[in-house]
């Protein structure tokens, strides 16, 4: 191998590596399994404009920012692809009252409240509500909190079971 071919080669591969590493990174800033199904599969209309966690179906879906998002009907697909930034989850789908302390729990899809628009996801656990603490603490100081901690937070690795 001449020393052209070599070169090129290694600069694929460490292209390669990089590409791999930032991908890997974007998928940790959502809260979602190897699937990059968005919420579960649950309909993130749904939510923001009913007020209910309702299970999409397949056959209406969507992709936006490398997740996949379903919808329970036309209409709802219509409205996303009309404008999907207003239908994102805050902070990537984690719960938001965990982003307010640092973490990064995986919300359990019912628990979820809409504030001005926004879609916050909870999660629930042995210890109680997360979404119940967040109201009686303050939500305005939890969610100013957690903006703050997320423009850190999204880069970062998150391991979860």
């Amino acid at each position: 191998m001449n020393a052209t071919n070599y070169k090129w080669l290694l600069t694929l591969t460490c292209s390669l590596i990089l590409g791999i590493g930032s991908l890997m990174a974007q998928s940790h800033s959502y809260s979602t399994d190897d699937s990059m199904i968005a919420l579960n599969g649950y309909s993130s209309v749904s939510y923001i404009e009913d007020g209910k966690a309702q299970l999409g179906k397949k056959e209406y879906k969507a992709t936006y920012d490398g997740l996949t998002y379903y919808f329970i009907n036309k209409q709802q697909l219509e409205k996303f692809k009309a404008n999907p930034a207003k239908y994102k989850p805050q902070y990537g789908g984690w719960c938001a009252f965990a982003v307010s302390l640092g973490g990064k729990f995986r919300p359990e899809p019912k628990s979820f409240r809409v504030i001005d628009g926004k879609l916050y996801l909870f999660t629930i656990n042995v210890e109680g509500d997360f979404v119940k603490v967040w109201e009686k603490e303050g939500k305005e100081k939890h969610i100013a909190q957690a903006n703050k901690n997320w423009e850190n937070m999204a880069k970062f690795k998150t391991f979860t079971p």
